[in-house]
């Protein structure tokens, strides 16, 4: 019985040791307020994330070309991209979005409910 429990032991071992441990990288959101005044002078880009793809301001867009759309001129006032996804988006396609704006200078990503 011994000899059972030592097999057990080292199998459970041995796959503690071999398993591989992920850390999920965090990423903070800032989220539209309740009756927060937004600013004024910002320019508003509305960002609409559906399963069938990407609309940026009513047109549709994709992914990879996302970035060019959105990039401002040097010295362009600052812009506040409103992203919206929809029930059935999955939240690797938000991560996505959410670190494609947030390299771009200038422009302030805010995710709506």
């Amino acid at each position: 019985m011994t000899s059972l429990i030592d097999v057990i032991f080292l199998l459970l071992l041995f796959f503690m040791l071999t398993s591989t441990f992920t850390k999920y990288g965090e990423i903070e959101l800032m989220a539209a307020g309740q009756g927060a005044s937004a600013d004024t002078e910002a320019e508003r880009l509305f960002l609409t994330l559906r399963p069938e793809g990407l609309m940026l301001n009513g047109t549709p867009v994709a992914l990879d070309e996302l970035r060019a759309r959105l990039e401002a001129p040097e010295g362009a006032d600052p812009r506040l991209l409103l992203i919206s996804p929809a029930q059935a988006t999955s939240s690797q396609e938000l991560v996505d979005v959410l670190t494609l704006a947030r390299g771009l200078p200038g422009l302030t990503p805010v995710v709506l409910r």
